[in-house]
C-alpha cells in the first residue's frame, strides 16, 4: 500500500538554517530515499517552496483567491514522500527514519493513499 508522509515544521526554523545545515538535511534524507528508492519503494518525492509563495483558492459560491496558506499554524507542510509500505507498522518505522534523517522538531503525518487517475499524468 502507498503511504504519504507529510513532513510538518516551523518555516521561520527551516528557513532560519544555514546552508551547510541544510546541505546536511538533504544529505541525510537522501541517504533514506537511496535506500528507499533501491528497494523499489519510493514514489514522489516534493519539497515545497515556503507558504509565503502560496496562493489559496477558497470554495464557496465564487472562488476566492487570496495569498498565503490556508490557515495561521505553528507547522507548516514542508513537503511530502509517498512509500511503499506492507503495512502501517513499517510506514511508521520509515517515516520516524525520515524525521531522524530532518534532526529537527516538527512532525511528520502518515496518511494512506488512494489512488485517483482518471487520465495519465503528463508530467
Amino acid at each position: 500500500m502507498l503511504y504519504a508522509m507529510l513532513c510538518y515544521d516551523s518555516e521561520d526554523v527551516v528557513c532560519a538554517w544555514s546552508q551547510e545545515k541544510n546541505d546536511a538535511v538533504m544529505a541525510d534524507l537522501g541517504a533514506v530515499q537511496q535506500r528507499l528508492a533501491a528497494q523499489g519503494r519510493l514514489g514522489p518525492v516534493a519539497r515545497l517552496m515556503p507558504t509565503t509563495a502560496a496562493t489559496t483558492i477558497r470554495k464557496g459560491r465564487e472562488a476566492m483567491v487570496i495569498d498565503g496558506p490556508f490557515a495561521e499554524t505553528k507547522e507548516q507542510l514542508l513537503g511530502f514522500f509517498i512509500v511503499d509500505c506492507a503495512s502501517l507498522d513499517e510506514a511508521i518505522e520509515t517515516a520516524k527514519e525520515l524525521g531522524d534523517a530532518c534532526g529537527s522538531g516538527g512532525s511528520f503525518e502518515v496518511r494512506p493513499v488512494m489512488l485517483f487517475n482518471p487520465v495519465a499524468p503528463t508530467l
